[in-house]
Formats: C-alpha cells, sequence, structure tokens
C-alpha cells in the first residue's frame, strides 16, 4: 500500500504566536531594576516585609469579626507568628548587612483589600467566617509561594542564616494553610449553608 505525501497545514497556533509576537513589546526596565539574583532577592524581600508588616494589622480585624472559636484561635495564634516573621525578614536584612527595607507590595494589598470586602459583603456567623477562611488563604497562598521562590534564591545565592529563616517561616505558612483548611472542612462550610 502505497502512501501520498500530503503537504503539512500550518498551524493556527503558530500563526497566533507569530502575530502576538509582532504586537507584543517588550518591557523596559526601570532605572533602580535588578541586575541579577542578588537584587532579586533583596527586592523580594522587601516586598514581602512590606506583606507581613500590613499583615499585623488585617489579622487583628479578622479575628475580631471571625465568630468560630477554632477560627479564631487560628487567627491569634497566626498573629504571633507573623510578628515572628517580621523579626526573621530583619534577620534576614540584617544577615546581608542591609538596612530592613519595606517595599510596598501591590498583590498582599490587592488580597487584604479583598479580604475586607467579604467581611462587608457577609452577614456575621458562619457565612462571615468562611470568607474569611477564603481570604486568608488567598494571603497564605501568596505567602507559600513567595517564601519558597525566596528560599531557592537564598539557596543558590549561599545565604545561610536568610534560608534558614525563610524555610521556618515557609513551614509555618504551610501549616496555618493546612488549619485553615481542616476547620472550613470540619463542618464550618456546612454551617453556612443555612445561616
Amino acid at each position: 500500500m502505497a502512501t501520498k505525501n500530503v503537504p503539512a497545514k500550518k498551524s493556527t497556533t503558530a500563526k497566533a504566536s507569530t502575530k502576538e509576537s509582532k504586537t507584543a513589546s517588550k518591557t523596559p526596565a526601570k532605572k533602580d531594576a535588578a541586575k541579577d539574583l542578588s537584587d532579586l532577592f533583596e527586592d523580594g524581600l522587601k516586598d514581602i516585609y512590606w506583606a507581613e508588616k500590613a499583615l499585623t494589622k488585617a489579622l487583628p480585624k479578622m479575628h475580631k469579626n471571625a465568630t468560630e472559636p477554632k477560627l479564631k484561635n487560628a487567627i491569634a495564634d497566626h498573629l504571633e507568628e507573623t510578628k515572628e516573621h517580621v523579626r526573621r525578614l530583619e534577620g534576614c536584612f540584617k544577615a546581608l548587612k542591609k538596612r530592613a527595607q519595606a517595599k510596598k507590595c501591590d498583590a498582599m494589598e490587592g488580597l487584604l483589600e479583598e479580604g475586607k470586602s467579604i467581611m462587608e459583603e457577609t452577614k456575621p456567623g458562619a457565612v462571615r467566617d468562611a470568607g474569611i477562611i477564603a481570604a486568608a488563604q488567598k494571603v497564605e497562598h501568596y505567602e507559600i509561594a513567595t517564601y519558597g521562590t525566596l528560599a531557592a534564591y537564598a539557596k543558590v545565592l549561599k545565604e545561610k542564616d536568610c534560608l534558614k529563616y525563610l524555610l521556618s517561616t515557609l513551614d509555618e505558612e504551610k501549616n496555618c494553610n493546612n488549619l485553615l483548611t481542616k476547620i472550613a472542612d470540619t463542618n464550618l462550610n456546612s454551617k453556612a449553608i443555612n445561616n
């Protein structure tokens, strides 16, 4: 049985990506843009330092609005951990022989604003508690991603003191996220159905 040579069709995906690359342009770097991994690492530390400090102000509001005792306890405990996260980040800056400096974190600002909106848009009780958990877990996921990335940078840069601090905080963020899941799964979300 003979096979015919069939001309290959041009991929529509290839056409689309060529068209996109013609219209997309590279983003110009700012004057103070990171030039290497150590600059990127320092920028990331400044970003999460701002985020953790902002979180120390937001967690008491979440605590005040929560009604589920286990959730209130988890938030209170995490507030104390967050204060320690701030101190660890200050330890990182010290290890790098840099002044601890915060740089506004747009991502955390947005997440905290969303959390505030959720509290305003839900009735107190199980529904608001479920919303607080959702908002808190978004924060935790952001922090887990950030601390994981910064720990990877610290490892490559051989910043052992920073790596130790970052990994300790990463573990606590993961534990907090798991606890929030457990609280939501142990009847809280079900209570929110008929609240």
